[in-house]
C-alpha cells in the first residue's frame, strides 16, 4: 500500500490568492487527490486545497458583508471604537466603557435583545455596527438596516417593476438570524409604518431571535405595542449611553435649576453624627451612623433609587446634598432641586418672558443622569403638579435612572408615585430615626451650659452644689 500523501492535478491557471504565485501544494489546480489505495472511499476523489479553502472563505465573507447591508460601516468595529470617548467627564467615560463591554459581550454571544439608547453622535450606531462586523468576521449571517431605509425598501417592493416581492423582502428582515435596526423612532409615524415595525418585532419577540436596536427616542414616545416588547426586562437589555455628540462639546455645566450652590457646605465631612447630643439614645445614634454609611456607598456608585425618610431637621437634606456635592466634585453631573422649586421652574416656562420651553425644561429634569429631589410631599397638591411629578418619576422608574428622594413619613404622596418609590426591586428605602436637631439637640446643649454656669456661680460664691 502506498504511503498516505497528496498528489495534485495540474492547472496552471489557478494561483495562490495570498501572493499571486502558484500554490506550492496544489500547483495552481485548487484541488488535491489523496494518495490512497484503490477501493478506499476517497480514492480518486478531489478535495479542496488550503488555498482553495481560503478563497472560498474570502468569497463567503464578501457575500456575508454584502448581505449584511453594512456598506461603509465595515470600518466601525470594536477595535476602532474609542471607549473613553473624547473629553468626557469620569461618569460619561465609565458609562461609555460599560456600553462598549456590554455590546462586545453581546457580539460574542448574541442572545435576547440589546437596546442602545442615546443622543445623536454618542456612539450607539458604531457599537451596533461593531456587533454586525464581529458576527460577519466569525462567518455568521447578520442583517444591518436603518429603520427609515427599511420602510422605504418595503414600500418600494409594492411597485410593479420591483425585482423583489414585498413578502420576500419582509420575510428576509423578520427572520434574519441576527437583525440590527438602527435609528428606531426616526421613521414616519404613519399607521402603516407602525404596523410593519410591530409585525417585525413581534415576530422576532415570539421566535426569540437576537435583535439589536438603536434609538434616541424615549420609550414612552414609541408605539405602545413596540414599547411593551422593548421594555421586557427578561428578554431585552437597555443600555443608556450618556455621552453627548462627539462632534460637539462634552462639557457639562451645572443646570440653572440646581440649588446645590446653597448647600455647598453640606458634605459628608461636615455631617454631624450628634455623638454628644443627649437628645439621641443609643439606637438613634446607631441608625444615624448606618444612614451615613448607606448614603456614602450610594454616592460612590449610584444605582437604582434611594429614598430617605425622617422628621424635619433630622439631617436627610444634608446627606443628599452631600451626595450631589461628592458627585459634582468628582466630575459627575447631578441635579439637586427642592420639589416646590422644581414645580415653580416648570410653571415659569409658560410665562411670556420665558426663554426655555416647557418640553425642554421637563426633558432636562427627567433625563438627568442623577436627580436628587428634596422634600417631596410639600409641593402643591394640584392635579397638574401631581401629574407632572408622576410623569417625571414614572419615566425615571422605567428608564432605571438613579434618583434620590427625601420626604417625611407623613408626606402626602400620589399613590402612583408611592408604588414606584417603594418598589424594592429598584428602590432602597431608609428611615432616619433621629429627631429634629434644631428643636431638641440645641435646648439640651443650652441646658448643659446653664448647668455649668450655675455650678461655676455656686463655686464662685463658695456654695456647694451637693445636697
Amino acid at each position: 500500500m502506498r504511503r498516505a500523501g497528496t498528489k495534485s492535478t495540474r492547472n496552471t491557471s489557478n494561483t495562490d490568492p495570498r501572493n499571486g504565485d502558484l500554490c506550492p501544494i496544489c500547483h495552481g489546480s485548487g484541488y488535491l487527490r489523496r494518495d490512497v489505495p484503490p477501493g478506499h472511499p476517497d480514492f480518486g476523489r478531489a478535495v479542496p486545497c488550503q488555498c482553495k479553502l481560503r478563497e472560498i472563505g474570502r468569497r463567503r465573507l464578501q457575500d456575508l458583508r454584502r448581505a449584511s447591508n453594512l456598506g461603509l460601516l465595515t470600518r466601525m468595529t470594536f477595535d476602532t471604537f474609542v471607549a473613553d470617548g473624547h473629553g468626557l467627564n469620569p461618569q460619561m467615560q465609565d458609562n461609555l466603557r460599560k456600553a462598549y463591554k456590554r455590546a462586545l459581550a453581546y457580539a460574542q454571544q448574541p442572545q435576547g435583545w440589546l437596546l442602545l439608547k442615546g443622543s445623536y453622535g454618542c456612539g450607539k450606531t458604531h457599537l451596533a455596527a461593531a456587533v454586525a462586523n464581529y458576527q460577519v468576521e466569525q462567518g455568521l449571517p447578520v442583517l444591518f438596516v436603518v429603520v427609515p431605509d427599511l420602510l422605504d425598501h418595503l414600500r418600494a417592493a409594492y411597485a410593479p417593476d420591483s425585482a423583489v416581492s414585498f413578502d420576500r423582502r419582509f420575510d428576509t428582515v423578520r427572520t434574519a438570524p441576527l437583525l440590527i435596526l438602527d435609528d428606531l423612532g426616526a421613521q414616519s409615524s404613519t399607521a402603516w409604518a407602525q404596523e410593519k415595525l410591530y409585525q417585525i418585532l413581534n415576530y422576532r419577540y415570539n421566535a426569540q431571535l437576537p435583535t439589536v436596536i438603536t434609538t434616541n427616542a424615549e420609550l414612552e414616545d414609541l408605539d405602545a405595542r413596540l414599547r411593551s416588547r422593548l421594555a421586557e426586562l427578561e428578554w431585552s437589555a437597555l443600555v443608556h449611553i450618556l455621552a453627548p455628540d462627539y462632534r460637539g462639546s462634552a462639557v457639562v455645566n451645572q443646570s440653572e435649576l440646581s440649588s446645590l450652590g446653597l448647600h455647598a457646605h453640606q458634605t459628608f465631612d461636615t455631617f454631624d453624627l450628634r455623638s454628644r447630643d443627649l437628645a439621641l439614645d443609643a439606637s438613634q445614634r446607631t441608625n444615624l451612623s448606618r444612614t451615613l454609611a448607606i448614603v456614602k456607598a450610594y454616592a460612590q456608585e449610584p444605582e437604582g433609587w434611594l429614598v430617605l425618610l425622617g422628621d424635619y431637621g433630622c439631617g436627610k437634606t444634608h446627606l443628599v446634598a452631600a451626595v450631589a456635592n461628592y458627585r459634582v466634585h468628582n466630575g459627575y453631573p447631578a441635579l439637586f432641586v427642592l420639589v416646590p422649586d422644581l414645580l415653580d421652574h416648570l410653571r415659569a416656562t409658560f410665562g411670556p418672558n420665558s426663554t426655555v420651553g416647557f418640553e425642554r425644561r421637563f426633558a432636562e429634569i427627567r433625563r438627568a443622569p442623577l436627580l436628587i429631589l428634596d422634600d417631596l410631599g410639600t409641593h402643591s397638591a394640584s392635579a397638574w403638579a401631581q401629574e407632572k411629578l408622576f410623569q417625571l418619576l414614572d419615566h425615571r422608574y422605567n428608564a432605571r435612572l438613579p434618583t434620590v428622594v427625601t420626604m417625611t413619613k407623613d408626606a402626602n404622596i400620589d399613590p402612583r408615585v408611592a408604588t414606584r418609590l417603594f418598589d424594592l426591586s429598584l428602590s432602597q428605602r431608609w428611615e432616619i430615626t433621629a429627631p429634629n436637631y434644631r428643636l431638641e439637640a440645641r435646648p439640651v446643649q443650652r441646658a448643659k451650659k446653664r448647668t455649668r454656669g450655675t455650678a461655676r456661680g455656686r463655686k464662685g460664691l463658695g456654695v456647694s452644689g451637693r445636697k
